[in-house]
């Protein structure tokens, strides 16, 4: 059961409560001021405080705040005297869970303190699961033992537990989005969402709604009130991703955001507070789409205030051999490594597509070298601008792709979603594919070993 510290000034009233809670299995300390509270919750784990508002020196609010700075995972309960509402609404606001007021109800306390340790475990949970995901989906690492991966590393580190607008820049593939990640897992905002967004992927007429929502009726189709991602990441991180590819409405409207953190939805003339933290991601220089008219100045300035750079894979290729290892623990091949000769290979490659096609590449490995280690045959580098085949004197594309894509169905058991991320490509891409080329999806064919 819970490991719960009850505070009250009033000794029969602590007896009691112990006495109440004890009897429901639970381990209770009972103390009669707020510094013997702050003093046992600094040396000891609580599952759980109750607290009395009303004590001198040190009142229940500064118990509080003492529990959620040591361990923002205990749960608080008030107790107030009946009527005191100002007192017990700025406790809430505290971060205490709830309050109780006196003459206490045992059977109610009991009711309160279970529902409490019920909420803090799944906040627990939640904080697990999360730090579970992003360890295994390796989205809030920075690897690389180069000196400039070290250099990106100490500046997210200084500028994250900021509030700063940071504007990260770099190619295609090089790694934006986990940088981006990797800030938010770092700031004060970790435990909200990360929202991103790729302003190229959406056409501008759509986006602005996208970012702030719309109001029912305020174009054909909007059926609904419905909010938008600026909403979504209430708390957290909203990552702008090719921030150059807005069009000047949408500029408009996050410059107008940025100053005043309120947005409109579309169609809606009430402005609604936002509590969000802008990540801008750009792979093309903006300041010569400002030269050109096609970006604000004024708008730049606000999002450059923390600029960060992030360089080509072919700038830090110490790092290839940490993200190689990487990507093939992700695939289920920890502790394997490449042979020196094919890192050597990986090394005298220019990597147009930066990580990103690193990681394609270890992917397309892996399915071809099936249940048996990677070897030379199974690396397919780009060295001319088309695919090097692993059997040079065959230059049939069409060929290849069927049987890379009767691969990667045989290595994903006919998942065609687990199979399309094998190959790097979406899953209506595959089926395009599949279609086009006439393969057989229910056709098996066996990895070379």
């Amino acid at each position: 059961m819970a490991r719960i510290l009850l505070v009250d000034d009033e000794t029969r009233l602590v007896t009691l409560l112990q006495a109440a809670l004890a009897y429901r299995g639970h381990t209770v300390t009972g103390v009669n001021d707020g510094q013997s509270a702050l003093d046992l919750v600094a040396r000891e784990a609580f599952d759980l405080v109750v607290t009395d508002l009303r004590m001198e020196p040190v009142d229940g609010l500064a118990v509080i705040t003492g529990v959620k700075e040591r361990s923002p995972e205990t749960a608080v309960v008030v107790l107030t005297a009946y009527g005191d509402m100002p007192s017990a609404v700025t406790a809430l606001r505290e971060g205490a869970y709830h309050y109780l007021t006196k003459p206490i109800n045992f059977d109610e306390v009991a009711h309160v303190v279970e529902q409490a340790l019920a909420a803090a475990s799944l906040q627990r949970e939640n904080r697990a699961l999360r730090r579970v995901v992003q360890r295994l989906s390796g989205e809030t690492q920075l690897l690389g033992a180069s000196a400039s991966s070290r250099r990106l590393r100490e500046l997210v580190a200084k500028v994250a537990p900021s509030e700063a607008t940071v504007l990260i820049r770099g190619e295609s593939g090089s790694g934006k989005e986990v940088v981006a990640r990797c800030l938010h897992a770092q700031s004060k905002r970790a435990t909200g969402p990360f929202v991103a967004v790729n302003c190229a992927a959406i056409a501008e007429s759509l986006l602005e709604s996208e970012l702030f929502g719309h109001r029912k009726g305020a174009f054909t189709g909007a059926d609904r009130d419905r909010e938008g991602l600026f909403e979504a990441a209430q708390g957290g991180t909203l990552l702008l991703d090719e921030i150059g590819e807005a069009g000047p409405g949408v500029q408009a409207k996050l410059l107008r955001v940025l100053e005043s953190r309120r947005i409109n939805r579309v169609g809606d003339p009430r402005e609604r507070p936002v509590d969000v933290r802008v990540v801008a991601a750009t792979n093309r220089p903006l300041e010569r789409e400002i030269a050109a008219g096609k970006f604000r100045e004024d708008l730049y300035y606000r999002l450059q205030v923390f600029p960060i750079d992030v360089p080509p894979l072919r700038e830090r290729l110490d790092d290839l051999p940490d993200l190689v290892a990487h990507f093939l623990a992700r695939l289920g091949r920890a502790g394997q490594v490449l042979p020196d000769a094919i890192l050597q290979r990986l090394r005298r490659h220019s990597w147009p597509g930066n990580v990103r096609e690193l990681r394609n590449l270890i992917e397309r490995a892996h399915i071809l070298a099936g249940d048996g280690p990677l070897a030379d045959a199974h690396i397919v580098l780009d060295t001319t601008g088309v695919v090097a085949l692993p059997n040079a004197a065959d230059l049939d594309l069409d060929h290849h792709a069927r049987r890379l894509i009767r691969l990667a169905l045989a290595r994903a058991g006919g998942n065609k979603t687990l199979a399309a991320s094998y190959l790097g490509i979406t899953r209506r891409t595959l089926y395009s594919r599949i279609k086009r080329l006439g393969v057989d999806a229910g056709q098996s064919e066996e990895p070379p070993s």
